[in-house]
């Protein structure tokens, strides 16, 4: 049998083989970007977290927090539960909203605006880190609490996955920036990565910083390194 015949029934069993869509052969294939994960930034108002013990001495003994409104994240909620925020001088904040479930520490956020109004100088902390922080009281229908330490303003930061992570090529303990674009435009750096089994991805920042940017107009937000 000639060459020539043999390439051509070598191409007509070949176009018998393969099929439209196909991956093409080897070093010749493109490569697929992954799609970007969608991306959502919602502003945290100020609230506590409160340890279970905490909750019963506040609300009595064996009390369970009830979900009122449920959050972006898979568990969490807004508590219909809520408490007097005492700082110096007597100055108060009502119907301060519990965050829940109930964690190993209690601990309240406020928003740098809130701080000023308590006369309170609160640092800029991770959760759980309550280093050089004021302290407060808080005060629910049945008793009292004292926070020695505590009071913070929570670090602007941003929940993910690990897939996500990977896709942005960042670890948990990073830092990231967020462009907002609006009719008052801004970037914010030192964005804290914080990544966990189960998490979506979203971006937390506090009033402040929400009416800076006036992220309720805006048109785009964009994460990146």
């Amino acid at each position: 049998m000639e060459r020539n015949q043999i390439e051509l029934l070598v191409r007509e069993a070949l176009k018998n083989v393969l099929r439209p869509g196909c991956a093409p052969c080897a070093g010749s294939a493109s490569r697929v970007e992954p799609a970007e994960p969608k991306l959502v930034v919602n502003v945290s108002a100020r609230h506590a977290h409160v340890t279970q013990e905490d909750l019963e001495r506040l609300y009595g003994a064996g009390h369970k927090l009830t979900p009122f409104k449920w959050l972006y994240q898979d568990g969490f909620f807004a508590a219909e539960e809520t408490v007097t925020f005492v700082g110096p001088r007597q100055r108060v904040i009502n119907n301060l909203r519990i965050l829940g479930p109930c964690r190993d520490h209690s601990q309240v956020e406020l928003a740098f605006t809130d701080a000023v109004q308590m006369g309170l100088d609160i640092p800029v902390r991770k959760s759980g880190d309550h280093r050089d922080s004021p302290g407060a009281y808080l005060i629910g229908p049945k008793g009292m609490v004292k926070l020695d330490r505590g009071v913070i303003r929570h670090q602007r930061h941003v929940h993910m996955c690990q897939k996500e992570a990977d896709f942005y090529g960042v670890k948990d303990g990073d830092f990231m920036k967020l462009r907002v674009v609006s009719d008052c435009p801004a970037v914010m750096e030192e964005v804290l990565v914080r990544v966990s089994q189960g998490a979506k991805l979203e971006v937390h920042i506090d009033t402040d910083e929400g009416n800076a940017v006036n992220l309720a107009k805006a048109k785009r937000v964009e994460l990146f390194r």
